[in-house]
């Protein structure tokens, strides 16, 4: 098999999980959580174990090497290969077998996320020990790629210290397990078998009994050693531990089909002990003595790391912390009592609410690191060093001094309890002596490290970051002893090739090297740094519906930004097929601006979505439903000009015409449009306490008692509405189509409109959408116009002017609970800009994307991704309310897909205004 075109066909027809040689796939697939982009040959996502071994075999017969990825979120780029066949296994292998309760032990695929397995566990007390930050989407054959650990490490070890048993397939298509600790006659039966095992086994007794001081003497001994590779775990004093010396090779040695784990009983009542101290150094020399408590976590962070007011006011008086998990209360009140003989502020928390606020502060940290608080970049490179742990301290404290004299800035925290300390520094990448910079200061930081009895990686292994580095940290034996153990699994070195053994330059194929700061479309792509996030099956917040609905990576807020990093990069993206490559990825982002808040380094998806509309269709014939959907504000307008003409678009036989003529989605039917305008029916009061009420398009024109129960509700509570003197328009339908020339002078028309107005005057916008738009996009993209920015600091939700100008208890609010359907962008936009919004209002969210999504599910081949995201949690959620439960839904989008979707017999969804306008008295409902 000559060609890359003969691999891709035999393996689609071998192969029944997804083949995927495209320049898509391949250029989702250059990156992972580190600095480097490694472009593979293409990409398998196995069904099964026979696909693996099917893809294996062809790889071999083709001399392609392979790379073993789970979620892709390794830092130091060994989820990357140049070339490469990578092979997929979170799709497709996620079988998790019975938990033995008595053994304490379960059998995994490789491909199984730790959320699921710590599931699995709970169900029987029991849950698995290292829980990396990414345990939303981490795969465990990822984590015994990379011997990952987590924050409770310290109490039940890494993942070395948890696997039993590996099932392995050699590159040559041998197959055999190996397991832990075995005594000299175990190991001397496993030596006389016959073919590829029996040779591997007694290779390895062989390496292990030439070098037996060396193995002893080499090896630093501290909790948190992953650089290179475990051979000390061949020692016969530690019973030839197999499993434990392949268990953070990165996936250079063997494949892995399968495991069995460890699990451990669950604490019996989680309680969590913070203490402040002066700063993260000083928290650093504290943990130290309260180890012998035997806390359950041991984290470490400074006060750089927390920049939310909110957060700190919640954390205990100081600039450094340590996050003390106890099990039980007599466990956290010996160990609040420790930390209050140090001297050190203290809070306790055992409600499982406020601890989980607070442990969302520490996990902030892995984002919040990638950014200075001037915005300034920050990389990774040296993330995860680590030292014994009674050395942290002055380690710090000279890790600080060395960044100060390379001019670098960065915010150590990390796993205190284990010596282990994650950095992002601001490395120049993108300059001209950036590279050498960069080499400079790594290989100064690992002679310290080294100096200090440490590790250059204390988790998430070495990769092309650190395994150049290895020689400083070894002797040129032991780095001999590596390549040799590596030999025997892989002699031909096909499996994941350039990592700790013979590894790529750590300053080479730097990814951002070709993405210049100034374009705006390379923002998103330098500002992701693939910790991943958004590829959670179950993510918090709204982020991402479209990969949860569709498991593609493309279709992923990281996927995207990778592609449009390749399509600025130039290489493997180029002209109008890598555009093209771009606008289908984009094509299922739904515009929720989800991640615009819930990704750690908030990129804005939307955003750059409609720039690279914009430029897409500047040379390009926009499709049909962009002109409709995009002008929608102004087609309604006319409508409603013509006499007669909103009853005739609302007949089935127009509305079907009207449909095709739009290019809109056949299985979507179009809205009604009401009979006559808002403001047409609109009478003013006198009053003195006056708001400006915005008549969005969807209240104006489509449903205007919405905008009705919201002035019966401002004028019960005091206030009277007034309207502006003309048509005002927020923009949004024209911004997320990509028409922004359009959007500018929609939004300069608006401004005009409102320069008659008062300026003082609130702005209450019922609509979330154009609350949102006029809060960010209207500053955005007129930022040299000030009146923009005074316009956007008065705009207000209903619920938000509530909670700011009316006292509690002043309107009567209805009976019954209420489900509530936050609006994605006042989920990403509005929560945090305003003083608690409060309505007063008892209710349960329902979270997540309803996928309409204004133009998104009314545009053709989208309607199946919209059911599916309206059936993450919407749909759900509202077939299990209880009879009488009332629907809250503020924005126009969820309503429509509401009444479209929602199951028969449940609640018709209401705005608040309506909720709120229900218990008023009768003679004030009507406006």
């Amino acid at each position: 098999m000559g060609d890359t075109a003969a691999l891709e066909r035999e393996l689609r027809r071998r192969v029944r999980g997804r083949v995927d040689f495209g320049d898509g796939a391949r250029g989702v697939y250059a990156y992972d959580a580190s600095n480097y982009r490694q472009v593979p040959l293409g990409v398998v996502a196995p069904a099964g174990a026979d696909d693996v071994r099917a893809a294996l075999a062809l790889a071999r017969e083709a001399g392609v090497p392979v790379l073993a990825r789970g979620a892709g979120t390794s830092i130091g780029g060994q989820a990357v290969s140049p070339g490469a066949l990578v092979l997929d296994f979170r799709p497709g292998m996620r079988r998790i077998g019975p938990v033995d309760a008595a053994a304490r032990t379960v059998r995994v695929e490789p491909g199984v996320v730790l959320d699921d397995l710590q599931r699995a566990a709970a169900a029987h007390g029991l849950g698995f020990g290292p829980d990396p930050s990414t345990h939303s989407r981490a795969t465990l054959g990822g984590m015994i790629g990379n011997d990952s650990c987590g924050a409770h490490s310290v109490a039940w070890g890494r993942t070395a210290d948890n696997v039993r048993e590996l099932e392995l397939l050699l590159a040559d298509g041998a197959e055999f397990a190996v397991g832990g600790p075995s005594t000299a006659e175990e190991r001397r039966v496993a030596g006389e078998r016959g073919g590829r095992e029996g040779e591997v086994r007694r290779e390895l007794e062989r390496l292990a009994a030439e070098n037996l001081a060396l193995l002893r003497t080499a090896f630093p001994r501290l909790p948190r050693r992953v650089s290179g590779f475990a051979l000390d775990a061949l020692l016969p004093e530690r019973g030839f531990d197999l499993a434990r010396a392949l268990t953070g090779t990165e996936g250079s040695c063997a494949l892995l089909l399968g495991a069995t784990v460890a699990l451990h009983p669950l604490p019996r009542a989680r309680m969590l002990v913070v203490a402040g101290y002066a700063d993260e150094s000083a928290a650093a020399e504290a943990v130290a003595e309260l180890l012998p408590l035997r806390p359950l976590t041991a984290e470490g962070m400074g006060a750089d790391l927390v920049r939310d007011e909110r957060a700190r006011e919640a954390l205990p008086a100081g600039r450094g912390w340590l996050f003390l998990e106890a099990d039980g209360r007599e466990h956290a009140e010996a160990i609040e009592r420790a930390v209050r003989g140090q001297g050190a502020s203290v809070r306790l928390l055992t409600d499982p609410g406020g601890q989980r606020r607070l442990w969302r502060v520490r996990e902030a940290a892995a984002g919040t690191a990638t950014r200075a608080p001037d915005g300034s970049e920050a990389w990774p490179g040296w993330e995860d060093s680590a030292v014994p742990p009674w050395r942290l301290g002055p380690y710090l404290r000279e890790l600080r001094q060395l960044t100060a004299r390379h001019g670098l800035r960065g915010v150590p925290y990390g796993h205190f309890g284990e010596g282990c300390v994650h950095l992002r520094l601001d490395f120049p990448l993108d300059t001209r002596d950036g590279r050498g910079a960069f080499r400079r200061f790594l290989e100064e930081a690992a002679d310290l490290v080294v100096a200090h009895g440490g590790s250059l990686s204390g988790e998430h292994g070495d990769g092309q970051a650190r395994g150049e580095l290895l020689g400083r940290m070894y002797p040129p034996e032991v780095l001999e002893l590596f390549a040799r153990f590596k030999r025997v699994f892989d002699p031909e070195g096909l499996l994941n090739p350039g990592n700790v053994v013979a590894p790529r330059a750590l300053d080479a194929d730097l990814r951002v090297a070709r993405l210049p700061r100034e374009l705006p479309l390379a923002d998103g792509a330098r500002r992701c740094v693939g910790v991943g996030a958004c590829v959670a099956e179950r993510p918090v917040g709204v982020m991402c519906p479209s990969y949860a609905a569709t498991g593609d990576e493309r279709h992923s807020t990281r996927g995207r930004a990778r592609l449009l990093g390749e399509l600025v990069d130039g290489r493997l993206l180029t002209g109008r097929h890598g555009a093209d490559e771009v606008r289908e990825a984009l094509d299922l982002c739904l515009s929720c601006k989800g991640c615009a808040v819930d990704c750690p380094v908030h990129v804005d998806m939307a955003t750059y979505k409609s720039l690279f509309l914009d430029r897409y269709y500047a040379r390009r014939l926009r499709p049909r439903s962009h002109w409709a959907l995009g002008g929608l504000p102004s087609r309604l307008r006319w409508l409603h000009r013509v006499p007669g003409a909103a009853r005739l678009v609302n007949l089935p036989a127009v509305s079907a015409l009207v449909r095709r003529a739009a290019g809109t989605e056949r299985e979507r039917p179009l809205p009604r449009v009401a009979p006559r305008p808002f403001t047409r029916g609109f009478r003013p009061r006198p009053g003195e306490r006056r708001v400006l009420l915005w008549p969005d398009t969807f209240g104006n024109h489509l449903e205007p008692e919405v905008l009705e129960a919201g002035v019966a509700v401002l004028r019960y509570a005091g206030f009277e509405p007034v309207l502006p003197v003309g048509p005002v328009c927020c923009g949004l339908t024209w911004v997320t189509t990509g028409q922004l020339a359009a959007a500018r002078r929609v939004l300069r028309r608006t401004l005009r409109v409102l320069g008659s107005s008062d300026p003082e005057l609130p702005v209450v916008v019922l609509e979330p959408s154009c609350a949102a738009a006029l809060r960010e996009e209207l500053p955005r993209y007129l930022p040299d116009d000030p009146a923009a920015r005074q316009l956007a600091d008065r705009v207000r939700t209903l619920e938000q002017f509530l909670a700011e100008s009316v006292p509690a208890g002043t309107l009567p609010l209805p009976e019954g609970p209420v489900l509530t359907q936050v609006h994605c962008h006042e989920h990403a936009v509005l929560r945090g800009q305003a003083a608690d919004p409060r309505s007063g209002m008892a209710g349960t969210e329902i979270g997540g994307c309803c996928g309409l999504a204004g133009n998104f599910a009314f545009e053709r081949g989208h309607h199946a991704v919209s059911v599916a995201v309206a059936e993450q949690r919407l749909l759900p959620a509202l077939r299990a309310a209880a009879p009488g439960t009332a629907v809250r839904a503020d924005g126009y989008s969820c309503r429509t897909q509401i009444r479209q979707l929602g199951p028969a017999g449940s609640a018709a969804p209401l705005h608040l205004a309506q909720l709120l306008q229900q218990g008023l008295p009768e003679n004030c409902k009507d406006r």
